[in-house]
């Protein structure tokens, strides 16, 4: 594998898709009349997931162009590089292994890179966390005074927030009874104190989700946790008091044994993970520790092995079937051939509430970036803004400027056929009608309303114009049976191989993060600042100084 990224500009598959596009006119409503077969041969099954690209603003030569891209910029090299744990993030020179967090037990060949039996090191972290998990749900595992946990409140940021607290909102029908599962991660204090009202200390247990266990956000509210427990336990007083109280509510994901301890943490009560998972990956590693308790290990094998089945897919299928590669080829499509800014994920189903929010960290974090992985400055436009809500919410909010808005927003639709909760409103089926809309807002945005439609419907002349809908507005259709631990993983593989396929058409490191850094490193220099020391206000940039000056008057 070259040390260089293959500039995909300089490709003859680019130069014809600049010159395709130039020619191509978008016409969904003529291409299906012409192809009565376009739907079934624009749909693809992936694992549980029935994915239906037909009403993308593509034809056969575009998706043949966009697979010769990919053929042309070395993604099936890179992707062999990435599951066999070559450093492919190059700038922190580690291996990229997500992937080997859900290899079943016992996969063959056994993975070993850099000399770490991984499959070994991820199976030991599993058992010891599903083993966790049991011995909180039967009550075994109890708080301080004896009492089994009711509620675990998981303390992280980014990933270690992100991820878990998506996956508990989408799952809530697996919930054990009697246990629920609430997330800490905003170092604002109100986010804490929201979050343990109403709690019982001797019922509650932490969850303290840091690799590195320095994390500003997380080890503030950590101590502020510990704080509340000594204090409603009214264990504040002695150090055996406390060190008891921490010890039995307490518990980490970090591998920084020695730091775990030193907050009162037992490091037997550590679970931990390793350098090769960047945190918007996490949430299938011991990271989800918090989700295991909640639904339990059966329920967080089977949410692994969704994601290996995508896994396995993205592997083993030819690029022109393979879904998360045509995908993600289509976004590159969108962003570097038709100028398209954001991408829109639209949810039919409330479970998924906070799916948008995982997928803002997962594709914005990773593929937000200037530069390629040498360093040498992007060659055309990188990532995109993803956004949405559940619909039909979504339908009373945003959804005119999708519509009738001047800008192009691809956007994926999500939906499950069986509900969680099957309703009736009367005769009515209620889920029924709420796919109906699924089905109907991708049928609006891809075939419109013309002109003359709306005059036949009796429609005032100089009402015409705000009633005509363009149509040619890109969707994909994405249904799953119902909503399973297995689909949900799933999908979360299903948006990871998208964000990789984008980031190696584009030359760059999905994998690092370095923008978050320079903001935390000058919140740390501003701090004190804010706490009252004039000499570093008096160093801070007439803005901030000013800033500061009026945060303080306000505070008196």
């Amino acid at each position: 594998m070259s040390s260089h990224p293959i500039d995909a500009t300089s490709t003859s598959a680019w130069q014809d898709l600049s010159a395709h596009e130039s020619e191509l006119h978008a016409d969904l409503r003529g291409w299906f009349a012409a192809d009565p077969a376009r739907a079934e041969r624009l749909s693809f099954p992936l694992a549980d997931l029935h994915v239906d690209l037909s009403k993308n603003l593509v034809t056969d030569e575009t998706l043949a162009l966009l697979v010769r891209l990919a053929d042309e910029v070395g993604l099936s090299d890179r992707l062999q590089a990435q599951l066999r744990g070559d450093h492919i993030n190059v700038t922190e020179d580690r291996a990229v292994l997500h992937t080997a967090l859900r290899r079943p037990a016992g996969a063959s060949p056994a993975l070993v890179v850099d000399g770490q039996d991984v499959d070994a090191d991820v199976q030991a972290e599993l058992t010891k966390m599903y083993a966790f998990a049991d011995r909180v749900r039967s009550g075994e595992w109890t708080g301080v005074t004896g009492e089994r946990v009711r509620t675990v409140v998981n303390i992280g940021i980014g990933g270690s927030d992100l991820g878990p607290v998506m996956a508990y909102e989408a799952l809530k029908p697996y919930v054990q009874d009697g246990l629920e599962v609430r997330f800490v991660s905003n170092i604002d204090p109100t986010d804490l104190a929201e979050k343990v009202k109403g709690l019982d200390p001797r019922t509650t247990l932490f969850v303290v989700a840091s690799k590195t266990f320095g994390t500003l956000e997380t080890l503030t509210n950590a101590r502020l946790a510990r704080d509340w427990l000594w204090r409603e336990l009214g264990t504040q007083d002695t150090d055996e008091a406390r060190n008891a109280a921490v010890a039995q509510h307490f518990v980490a994901v970090s591998t920084a044994l020695d730091k775990v301890a030193a907050f009162g943490i037992d490091p037997a009560n550590a679970f931990g993970f390793w350098d090769w998972v960047g945190g918007r990956y996490s949430v299938d590693s011991v990271i989800g520790t918090s989700l295991a308790i909640a639904i339990g290990p059966d329920a967080f094998r089977d949410f692994l092995a969704g994601f290996h089945a995508v896994d396995t897919h993205v592997a083993t299928t030819p690029f022109a079937q393979n879904v998360p590669v045509l995908m993600g080829l289509l976004n590159v499509w969108y962003v570097n051939f038709l100028g398209a800014h954001t991408h829109a994920v639209l949810p039919y189903a409330q479970y998924l509430h906070r799916f948008p929010a995982y997928l803002q960290q997962l594709t914005m974090e990773s593929n937000g970036k200037s530069v390629r992985w040498d360093g040498s400055p992007v060659t055309t436009q990188t990532g995109e803004v993803f956004w949405g809500e559940p619909g039909t919410n979504g339908q009373h909010a945003f959804y005119q400027l999708i519509h009738q808005g001047t800008r192009l927003i691809p956007s994926d639709f999500i939906a499950v056929a069986n509900p969680a909760h099957p309703l009736k409103d009367g005769e009515t089926d209620v889920h029924g009608l709420f796919l109906a809309n699924f089905f109907a807002q991708t049928k609006a945005l891809a075939f419109g309303k013309t002109a003359d439609e709306v005059r036949a419907e009796g429609t005032a002349e100089d009402i015409v114009p705000a009633r005509v809908f363009s149509g040619n507005r890109p969707t994909t259709s994405i249904l799953a049976p119902s909503l399973t631990p297995s689909v949900l993983g799933q999908l979360i593989a299903l948006y990871e191989h998208i964000t990789f396929v984008q980031g190696v058409v584009w030359g760059i490191d999905s994998f690092d993060q370095w923008g978050v850094e320079l903001g935390k490193k000058l919140a740390l220099e501003i701090a004190p600042a804010v706490e009252g020391d004039t000499s570093a206000l008096d160093a801070q940039d007439p803005s901030t100084k000013a800033l500061i000056a009026k945060y303080l008057e306000l505070r008196g």
